[in-house]
């Protein structure tokens, strides 16, 4: 009879997950774990962190292009467990989101083409967002935290699809959303922006609690990111991050415009997401 019945409880569960029916909500595991979740009709592997504290907040971590999800959820550790937050770091697989769909937020296509803002990669980032509150049983508040090549996908969240971050950190990316009009999406705001002059959205990206975090030896010629539109912005990732808060900066008192932009350099390191991550800069980088 035990059998029986727990043979029956499979089958409904079964049942509910084929049907796409919700399974009761369940908090993330203490320490690491790996599941996948539906985000809206999106699959995807998750890697998680719970540390050992009461009512964490949300730490999402975005990996480069190596795709290497599970060791930047190792490399956010330490930040979690000083900072009391769950960490969770989605996988975005090569063969679903090609680097126009990753890297530059899926704003516009391989051959130039504005996608639809409903379709915009950082969409997933919202539900991702929306499924750990789920989990978690509260309307818990987020950060965002990536390296390199997701240093490029957070900078396009941040630049188009509306958030409520506490902070948005951009660790040694290879191009940036540059605060212009001029400039063509999704390397600046041209050609992709609301209002009938984009002057509001250009205002909001520099209200946008960022943070650009620079390490100083990152000052190679950045090779991966060798388009005509990145060398436009300088020739190193370290040399890219300083021009860009420059312009920012500059944009914002020449307006009188708010700027919740930060910059954030660390002496000695360079192309290095395990070190950028462990060293005491990333909490400054982090803080509200």
């Amino acid at each position: 009879m035990r059998k029986t019945r727990i043979l029956a409880v499979i089958v409904v569960l079964l049942c509910c997950w084929l049907a796409g029916a919700p399974v009761t909500a369940e908090p993330l595991r203490a320490g690491s774990a790996r599941q996948t979740v539906d985000l809206s009709g999106t699959r995807m592997e998750v890697f998680t962190y719970r540390p050992a504290c009461s009512d964490p907040s949300l730490l999402l971590v975005f990996h480069g292009a190596a795709r290497d999800a599970r060791d930047y959820r190792d490399y956010a550790r330490t930040l979690a467990d000083r900072l009391c937050m769950l960490v969770v770091a989605p996988l975005f697989d090569r063969k679903r989101f090609p680097s126009w769909r990753y890297q530059r937020g899926g704003i516009v296509d391989d051959m130039g083409v504005v996608q639809n803002p409903r379709d915009f990669t950082g969409r997933l980032v919202l539900d991702l967002v929306d499924w750990v509150r789920k989990q978690e049983g509260r309307n818990l508040a987020y950060s965002l935290i990536a390296h390199s090549g997701g240093g490029q996908f957070l900078g396009r969240l941040a630049a188009f699809v509306p958030n409520e971050a506490k902070r948005v950190v951009i660790v040694n990316p290879g191009t940036y959303v540059l605060p212009s009009l001029a400039v063509d999406a999704p390397y600046g705001l041209g050609k992709v922006h609301s209002g009938p002059d984009g002057t509001d959205q250009l205002r909001h990206y520099l209200q946008q609690p960022l943070t650009i975090y620079l390490g100083e030896a990152d000052d190679r010629d950045d090779e991966d990111s060798d388009t005509a539109a990145a060398r436009a912005q300088g020739a190193s990732r370290f040399e890219r991050g300083t021009k860009a808060f420059a312009a920012a900066k500059s944009l914002a008192q020449d307006r009188g415009w708010t700027l919740n932009w930060r910059r954030v350099e660390l002496p000695g390191v360079g192309h290095d997401a395990r070190k950028m991550f462990a060293a005491p800069q990333a909490l400054q980088a982090l803080s509200p």
